[in-house]
């Protein structure tokens, strides 16, 4: 392989694998916007079974992700991913079938099991394409596809549900999910199927990733970094239209507009940056813009406040994911970028999840302003911990020289 091959970025395979990932996201974008009012009006069910329609699909996938990587070490992961999407898009046509709330559970726990496949699925595919040299900046544009798709997809989804209806938009969001099968087609090389290894030998290829079993403990940090960093971000989505009532700022749907366009921003360059000097180096001024950002939020009592806050989330929020994701996987061998990558979004959602509880909780007992400082005061949290990580790193590289 030449040189010049092995540092390219994009390939046809990446830019395929990376309009699928949007794809995959602007479907679900596009109908979760919309599923409460949908819930509502067609069920007449409260607040709890809203809630749980968006629960268990949160826990299907993120069971379905760790099953998906056990499967890896078996199955074609081109296969598993067909299957995954195949899922999705049954469910997908099917919810407007659901003639009882019940029903509509199954379908939302079935389109979180091929959703939870799909999305593990494509990040290690698309890992193992990009030069390792390149991880960041490789990982940075990858997500892209899904800051656009949380960019536009509620904004369609709620516009096409006021002038066309839920059943339209369904038809919509399958429509996403049948596209991806042809541009998935485009990304076919032997580099997204299968390895050179498994190819000529599968079953010693089999061995020798069956043969890496376990949790790879250096990826423990940095999941509960993107834990702590997702509580900030549950905070934004389940409470952020109830602050905006509450400090009296009209259209505070905004912030996530001016967020999205630092996101798509500093992404690019986030990425070389951790390429260059590595994850230190992005994650500490980063988790500053967000500890700004929130604290900013907490005091805001105008649209000019709450549009810089946005703006300083999504320079924090934009650099601190995506170097996560790609902290993981140049911690991991290309056999554990299955369990990388399900790690890294399983962490997304428990964060989100912990931070709707715990929030929830402190916004009860006190306000929504204290509530977004006690999220700057976890990025504060999130420095201190990112500062003390090489003192932390070289006490445990002494301990083992010391046992050893």
């Amino acid at each position: 392989m030449q040189p010049e091959q092995q540092t390219a970025l994009w390939t046809r395979p990446f830019i395929a694998l990376t309009a699928c990932f949007f794809l995959l996201f602007l479907g679900l974008q596009m109908l979760l916007s919309s599923f409460p009012a949908y819930v509502k009006e067609e069920f007449h069910a409260g607040n709890m079974q809203v809630s749980l329609v968006t629960s268990v699909f949160a826990l299907a996938a993120i069971v379905s992700r760790f099953a998906t990587v056990a499967l890896m070490r078996r199955v074609s992961r081109m296969a598993l991913l067909i299957v995954g999407l195949l899922i999705a898009a049954a469910t997908t046509g099917l919810y407007t079938a659901a003639s009882s709330f019940n029903m509509l559970l199954v379908l939302r726990i079935g389109f979180g099991i091929g959703f939870g496949m799909a999305s593990t699925i494509l990040p290690t595919l698309v890992s193992r394409i990009i030069p390792v040299r390149r991880m960041g900046e490789g990982i940075g544009y990858f997500g892209l596809s899904t800051s656009l798709a949380m960019s536009i997809g509620p904004s369609i989804g709620l516009n096409v549900m006021k002038h066309a209806g839920f059943t339209t938009l369904t038809l919509l969001g399958l429509l996403a999910s049948v596209l991806i099968f042809p541009v998935l087609w485009l990304s076919r090389s032997k580099g997204t199927g299968t390895s050179k290894e498994e190819e000529s030998h599968p079953r010693q290829a089999k061995r020798k990733t069956a043969a890496k079993p376990g949790v790879n403990r250096k990826l423990l940090f940095p999941v509960l970094l993107n834990i702590m960093l997702s509580i900030t971000y549950s905070g934004l989505l389940g409470f952020l239209a109830l602050f905006g009532d509450y400090v009296h700022i009209e259209q505070v749907g905004l912030f996530f507009l001016f967020n999205a366009i630092t996101i798509i921003l500093i992404r690019p360059f986030s990425g070389r940056l951790f390429d260059r000097r590595g994850h230190a180096a992005v994650l500490i001024p980063a988790s500053l813009f967000v500890t700004a950002s929130m604290t900013l939020l907490s005091n805001t009592h105008a649209m000019p406040m709450l549009i810089l806050s946005a703006l300083l989330y999504g320079l924090g929020f934009g650099a601190i994911q995506p170097t996560i994701q790609a902290w993981m996987l140049r911690s991991s061998t290309p056999e554990q970028y299955g369990t990388a990558n399900s790690m890294f979004y399983n962490s997304t959602d428990f964060g989100v999840a912990l931070g709707a509880i715990l929030l929830g909780a402190i916004s009860s007992a006190s306000n929504y302003a204290v509530m977004y400082r006690f999220s700057a005061g976890c990025m504060a949290l999130f420095v201190v911990l990112i500062l003390l990580q090489p003192i932390l790193s070289a006490n445990r590289s002494k301990r083992a020289a010391v046992e050893a």
